[in-house]
């Protein structure tokens, strides 16, 4: 056999062993995923049962402490808002008083007039 060959020969074999050792380690790699998966799926579904469960019991003590206790819905007994006050909540309020109407709104802060001048 020729040195072009023999050099032809080791190149392949070389290039086919690493194909299948890379192949071999992506197997792997994708079987680790895999199954890291499957153990986050069922950390998820025991996190849910045990939800379902303390929901449950929830539901369960709230049954029990409605037997107990009368409880009524008000929310359908209560007045709506009423869109003007009544004429009996302005009469209590107080009338507002000639001082506060000389109250100066606006001017240079610290000066103490209502202008913008100093």
């Amino acid at each position: 056999m020729s040195r072009a060959s023999k050099l032809t020969l080791l190149g392949t074999s070389a290039f086919a062993l690493g194909t299948v050792a890379l192949v071999h380690w992506q197997q792997q790699a994708e079987k680790e995923a895999m199954h890291a998966g499957v153990i986050r799926d069922m950390e998820q579904q025991r996190i849910k049962r045990e939800r379902q469960l303390d929901f449950e019991m929830q539901r369960e003590l709230e049954n029990e402490y409605k037997k107990l206790q009368t409880v009524r819905d008000v929310t359908d007994q209560m007045d709506p808002v009423p869109a003007k006050p009544s004429s009996a909540l302005a009469e209590g309020l107080p009338k507002p008083s000639a001082a506060a109407a000389s109250i100066p709104v606006g001017g240079t802060i610290g000066t103490g007039t209502g202008t913008g001048e100093k």
